[in-house]
């Protein structure tokens, strides 16, 4: 009988991602959750006994949670009464959903009752047209929408007033259902892992670590497998937390995807939130050795401001400065570097990459967005599915040519207040950063292909003597990622010397 409600939420699944209009599921942000992902999800909060629990699934599509967690806690608590308030806001989607709650309510047998709210979630949970039955849960369950929100958009200043600020429709859904959880009630989603880092989230994690206490984090390793039914690419994280609950431990759990085996370990909650880290960015180690890298690089000795090294987005962002670009040298013209000129740990210019490379400031304005000749290290913000580091950084040369620079808005410039570096220290940063060692960190982190500057801010180094001997030996080229890493771990094992 359990096993046919979860076959029927799949069938209603189905028959609603068949009925979705490609552009309706696009700017609804709509990505259903397949079955085994669902039971994956279902699994997770813990379930009492007896009594009765209510549960709301905000944004519930076709109702493939609910089915999975009401299968699971028929099956498991034969004595628990189960409340569901599924919301959805697309009509096309409501008989598909309202089949699944009927089929959920029939395996009940007088377990399982449910409300039905067509509305907007972000609207119904706040004073745009506030539904006084979305509050008081003892469990949010949910796969919310992804959407941008725009600052000045009346759901993201909706979501303001209750206390929290989300740029993403996402983290607006996970925001207002941990304000409609009661005092230890859970909160349970899948959803991006984009929020677990970066400037982009950080008011909005604030929010949500100070209201939950992680009980639980899953990831996939493969990018494709949870929605390939939707042709959604996206790294996903499943998790868990309790409203105002203890911050002892965190089960950490990976598989490929969410039909394969997977593996678990606790780890210490301050593995996973630091308490000194004011981004409150959110590591998930998987194994024994990203815990062991994780403690190498939080042991070492510097930090950038510790160092006097800032970092900073390149100044020049190339469509707001388009009389400025020049395809050919001309009189007072300056090198311009994109991303595309990074080249095996040097910056190649200029090089044909279908980019602009020279900028010829016209203003004052224009003359500021110029950095002085001198060396530089520089880091894509953005890095593409092919390249093996997420991290890949380059030297700038001021022996290629003596001028100053102008570096555009995707890349990162590692800087002396605005002035070049000591040639030493950029080459040992370029070697540092493109090591496995700090990929790998990095990696713990950041569940996305962006490389923000408050992310390489937050991260430690090696002290000034240990970058400049990591310079020395550094080759114009950089060499073979083994020949990286092998010099990166001798010269690591100078840190406590090297200070």
């Amino acid at each position: 009988m359990l096993n046919d409600l979860v076959a029927q939420a799949e069938q209603n699944r189905t028959a609603a991602l068949a009925g979705l209009a490609p552009k309706t599921q696009d700017s609804l942000g709509q990505f259903f959750t397949p079955a085994r992902a669902a039971a994956l999800i279902a699994g997770m909060p813990r379930l009492p006994q007896e009594g009765r629990l209510r549960v709301l699934d905000p944004g519930a599509g076709s109702g493939m949670l609910s089915a999975a967690l009401v299968a699971r806690a028929l099956g498991e608590c034969p004595d628990l009464i189960i409340h569901v308030v599924a919301v959805e806001c697309d009509t096309t989607i409501l008989p598909h959903l309202k089949a699944t709650l009927d089929a959920c309510l029939a395996a009940g047998q007088g377990r399982v009752t449910f409300d039905l709210i067509e509305a907007d979630f972000i609207s119904a949970s706040t004073g745009i047209t506030r539904d006084d039955r979305l509050s008081n849960f003892d469990l949010v369950i949910q796969n919310p929408p992804y959407a941008k929100l725009g600052k000045f958009s009346a759901p993201r200043i909706a979501v303001r007033e209750v206390g929290a600020d989300a740029p993403n429709v996402y983290a607006a859904f996970l925001a207002l259902a941990t304000a409609a959880l009661k005092p230890h009630g859970q909160l349970v989603a899948i959803t991006p892992r984009s929020f677990c880092n970066g400037p982009y989230f950080g008011a909005f994690r604030s929010y949500l670590l100070d209201q939950i206490a992680l009980d639980r984090i899953h990831i996939f390793e493969s990018r494709s497998i949870v929605f390939a039914d939707t042709g959604v690419l996206q790294e996903n994280v499943v998790f868990s937390g309790t409203k105002g609950g203890s911050r002892d431990q965190v089960l950490l759990s990976t598989s490929n995807g969410h039909e394969d085996k997977e593996s678990r370990r606790n780890v210490a909650y301050t593995d996973v939130v630091h308490p000194g880290d004011p981004h409150q960015f959110v590591r998930i180690t998987a194994n024994d050795e990203d815990i062991e890298i994780a403690e190498r690089m939080l042991s070492l000795p510097a930090t950038l401001e510790s160092l006097g090294i800032k970092v900073s987005t390149g100044r020049v962002v190339d469509f707001r400065s388009r009389e400025c670009l020049l395809n050919a040298a001309e009189d007072d013209a300056v090198p311009l570097i994109y991303p595309g000129n990074l080249r095996d740990g040097v910056v190649v210019w200029p090089r044909d990459i279908r980019k602009p490379q020279w900028f010829r400031p016209l203003t004052q304005k224009d003359a500021n967005m110029l950095f002085p000749e001198g060396w530089y290290c520089i880091v894509k913000r953005f890095s593409s599915k092919e390249e093996r580091r997420r991290i890949v950084a380059a030297v700038w040369s001021p022996e290629r040519i003596c001028s100053p620079v102008a570096f555009e808005n995707h890349v990162n410039v590692f800087h002396l207040d605005g002035a070049g570096l000591d040639r030493n220290i950029a080459f040992g940063l370029s070697m540092w950063l493109n090591s496995s060692l700090v990929d790998r960190f990095f990696r713990t982190f950041s569940g996305h292909t962006q490389v923000n500057a408050t992310d390489l801010r937050s991260m430690r180094f090696p002290g000034r003597e240990m970058l400049r001997h990591l310079g020395e030996l550094a080759p114009e080229t950089m060499p073979a990622q083994s020949e990286i890493d092998s010099l990166v771990d001798k010269a690591a094992g100078m840190v406590d010397t090297l200070v």
